[in-house]
């Protein structure tokens, strides 16, 4: 059998930019998800509430090394809670930041799994043709707002523009403010920074919160070690949420969830059909 190459791969479409090497996409890759039906009694029914997910509209992450990583938003990430979301009765909204496409790690997508692939190519046109999310910021915060939730999927591109977006602050202010629920996993909560920008720390919204993150540790071994990153990070995320005072509740990946409060997270890929399973149960309970 031929070993696997653990060398970045190049990206043709851009200078100096790197997919993650074969050998690790060997292990962080599947063609099926671990999706095995869903866990709610009765969809709802209505249409009055819906889901905005805020998705990343960058490929490119620059890591120290000035190399780039060529990422995007994780599809089981992305997908697996949508389809739950969806089934369970909620359209789900799609917006980026700049209006541009959502990027996705077409290289992680589960291509064998009916389920998600159905879901994927059903919001295929809002994935290609998301909301700005300035351009609608004004309906989401609204005193009438159709959104329940927001939803900031996972994959590196999260670390990218999101977690310095005002826009974002302004969006998670609201759902803290109206006690809407926040559902994020992996490299996702990097949005949750955002609500930190111009603040002083003793004033950050999430403090306290108790959260699953993608750990540090394998982004700053493993990951560069097996090939899956050209590089290291500029900055860790556990290590800023922490510095704000947001309680890490995961040392490893083993599809842990949690939720506090409203804010439910997970800890990586492992995690999406858990966590969708928790966001679809927990906005039944809310929806009239």
């Amino acid at each position: 059998m031929t070993e696997l190459n653990k060398q970045p791969v190049p990206d043709r479409a851009e200078h100096n930019a790197f997919f993650p090497s074969d050998y690790s996409l060997s292990l962080y890759t599947t063609k099926v998800s671990d999706f095995d039906g869903f866990k709610f009694e009765k969809a709802y029914q209505g249409k009055k509430h819906k889901v905005l997910m805020i998705a990343s509209d960058e490929r490119y992450l620059e890591m120290k090394n000035g190399k780039l990583f060529s990422t995007g938003n994780h599809p089981i990430e992305t997908l697996l809670p949508m389809l739950h979301i969806h089934h369970a009765g909620f359209e789900i909204d799609v917006a980026t930041l700049s209006g541009n496409a959502v990027k996705l790690e077409m290289w992680a997508m589960p291509t064998e799994d009916k389920a998600v692939m159905d879901l994927y190519h059903t919001y295929l046109p809002k994935l290609q043709n998301p909301s700005k999310l300035a351009d609608i910021l004004a309906d989401v915060t609204a005193e009438n707002s159709p959104y329940l939730a927001v939803f900031i999927p996972g994959g590196h591109a999260a670390l990218h523009s999101i977690p310095f977006s005002r826009e974002v602050k302004s969006v998670l202010n609201w759902a803290l403010a109206q006690d809407k629920h926040i559902i994020t996993l992996c490299h996702g909560p990097a949005a949750l920074l955002a609500a930190a920008a111009d603040e002083n720390v003793e004033n950050y919204p999430f403090k306290d919160y108790e959260i699953c993150v993608f750990p540090d540790a394998l982004d700053e071994g493993a990951n560069i070690e097996i090939g899956y990153m050209p590089g290291k990070l500029q900055w860790l995320l556990a290590e800023k949420l922490i510095q704000l005072g947001v309680k890490v509740m995961n040392e490893g990946i083993s599809g842990q969830v949690h939720q506090d409060r409203k804010l439910l997270t997970g800890d990586s890929p492992l995690a999406s059909n858990a966590l969708g399973i928790l966001a679809a149960n927990e906005l039944l309970k809310v929806a009239e």
